[in-house]
């Protein structure tokens, strides 16, 4: 099934599309997304497709992806629609080519364990020459706002000063390491965001993200959470690779995006903003837990091969404080619990 034959995906995304925002700032308007069949870009795609089915909205998005058959299959639902124009091209190495945009949103990323240690070129480059490109576009297209897609591992390890970080606190990462392109990189971007400020003037704003989770999921994605997901809709225990003590913050995608929203529609020039709500804070090991629980399965225990053991990042306690970003008003759709099972129901109706 296509998810979104779902029903229960529907709704969630009816959910956000049906939000208190101040949706008059996408009417009419040429949106950019990269990244746009990922698990993240292909829920916005959907939320905004869905506005301007109801509300008649009228905003174009220009869906970027390097891989055109997942843009076709992915978006087959919108075929002949005006408002949606796919675009396969690989933002680091193509000339984006686009003459008018009132929105750039840069969400394309490598963003599981597994990419960071098999093509760790790859995942730098996306986030530094991609990150570039895409702001070349907001100045040649004179866009109004500019959106980078950050996340937590920016912080890198907590040392125990802080107990969540805040957008203004810095953790500890080492860049002498594979691991540390990830991370090192989307900071890198974001430092390009404030250079493009200065001297070009863009209006840009940073969402940074906690570990995201829902049914836009691939398939492929080595998350640790996405395997549990995995597992436990093909009926397999759930495997833990470690002791489980990591204690992260977590999002569902409905409400990534739905703070992706917010801010583009009502953050400050110049700022960043963490995802995140305490209810969403977990130990790893609970989480296994919580998805074994929720289909029935058992938690085991397995060593991670090399590649995995690479991939995983060093960081054993990185949660975020998401007061900036309730200021704007937001807060989660749904609590952790009926989350998980949310995700879970729908897998199972597209995957299995």
């Amino acid at each position: 099934m296509h998810v979104l034959d779902s029903d229960r995906y529907r709704r969630d995304i009816g959910s956000v599309a049906d939000l208190d925002l101040d949706w008059s700032q996408f009417q009419d308007t040429q949106l950019v997304l990269s990244g746009a069949s990922g698990m993240i870009g292909s829920f916005v795609v959907d939320v905004l497709m869905t506005r301007n089915q109801r509300n008649n909205m009228n905003c174009t998005v220009h869906a970027l992806a390097r891989d055109e058959s997942q843009l076709e299959n992915r978006f087959a639902r919108y075929r002949g629609s005006s408002n949606l124009l796919l675009r396969p091209l690989n933002v680091s190495t193509d000339r984006i080519q686009i003459d008018h945009a009132d929105f750039v949103v840069h969400a394309a990323s490598n963003t599981h364990p597994v990419a960071y240690a098999e093509d760790p070129i790859g995942t730098i480059l996306t986030n530094v020459d991609g990150t570039h490109a895409m702001l070349d576009l907001a100045v040649r297209a004179q866009a109004r706002r500019f959106v980078f897609l950050s996340t937590v591992e920016i912080y890198g390890e907590n040392r125990g000063d802080v107990e969540r970080f805040r957008e203004s606190d810095l953790g500890y990462i080492d860049c002498n390491t594979l691991r540390a392109g990830y991370p090192e990189s989307k900071r890198t971007g974001e430092a390009l965001c404030q250079a493009f400020a200065e001297q070009y003037g863009t209006d840009v704003v940073v969402v940074r993200l906690p570990r995201v989770f829902g049914p836009t999921m691939r398939v492929d994605d080595t998350k640790a959470l996405s395997q549990f997901l995995l597992k436990a809709v093909t009926g397999q225990d759930i495997v833990l690779k470690s002791e489980g003590k990591q204690y992260y913050s977590y999002c569902h995608v409905a409400d990534a995006v739905s703070a992706i929203l917010t801010v583009m529609a009502s953050g400050e020039s110049g700022q960043a903003y963490n995802v995140a709500d305490p209810s969403y804070d977990v130990h790893l090991g609970e989480l296994a837990d919580l998805v074994a629980t929720s289909a029935g399965q058992h938690v085991v225990f397995e060593l991670p091969n090399d590649i995995e053991q690479r991939g995983f990042s060093p960081a054993t306690m990185a949660l975020m404080d998401g007061t900036k970003l309730a200021q704007l008003g937001w807060h989660p759709l749904l609590d952790i619990v009926e989350s998980i099972h949310q995700t879970l129901a729908i897998l199972k109706e597209t995957i299995t």
